[in-house]
Parts: structure tokens; sequence; C-alpha cells
């Protein structure tokens, strides 16, 4: 081939490509961090809309089920189903009241360092 040299000497890095990439990494990994979801798993809020939604179903649906055998066994039909239905929705919302009522685990302690 040819002994000559290039007319142009090869670029060598220069030392602020380098600090810019490390900045960039270091601003990407930042943002990863601020971007990720903070909570892992289930605040207390929906667990007790989770509480609330199974009380309602399971009053509703068991005074259905109970007032329906009252039915078939005493044949009043259709009182019993109604009444069973009444007092499943009574006895949902009365748990879904109490539970409303009652504090949070952790809710407790901080009003109280706060006052």
């Amino acid at each position: 081939m040819s002994d000559e040299k290039p007319a142009r000497d090869p670029i060598v890095e220069d030392a602020r490509i380098d600090a810019l990439e490390a900045r960039l990494k270091a601003a990407r990994e930042r943002e990863e961090q601020r971007n990720r979801p903070k909570v892992q798993g289930t605040d207390a809020n929906y667990r007790s809309g989770n509480r609330a939604l199974a009380s309602l179903l399971g009053g509703i649906i068991g005074g259905l089920v109970i007032g329906f055998a009252v039915d078939s066994l005493a044949g009043i039909a259709p009182w019993g189903l109604l009444t069973g239905l009444f007092l499943g929705t009574v006895s949902a919302f009365r748990s879904i009241i109490l539970a409303a009522n009652t504090r949070p685990e952790g809710q407790a302690d901080d009003e109280d360092r706060q006052g």
C-alpha cells in the first residue's frame, strides 16, 4: 500500500464527551428513580374499598340466599326473599359504617405525635 501519512490525525476522544456521557447516565438514573411508583403494594384506601364492596355484595347475596331458603321451607314467597334482601342490605351498610368509623392502624400514632 502507500507509505504516506494521512493528511489528518485521528480524532482523539475529548474528556468533555466522557463527562457529558457520565452526566447523562446519572440524569437517566435519577429520572428512572423519580418515575418509579412509590407504592409497592395496595394502600389502606384500596383495601378499605375492597372491604366495603365485599361487605355489600356478601350482605345482599347472603340475604337473598337465606330469604330464598326461608321461602322454600315455609312457603311464604316472596316475603322471605324480600325480608332476607332487606336484612342483608341493612347488615352490609351497618358493617360499612362501622368500618368507616374506625381509624386505620398507622393513623392513630401520627395524630398523637402532631398534637
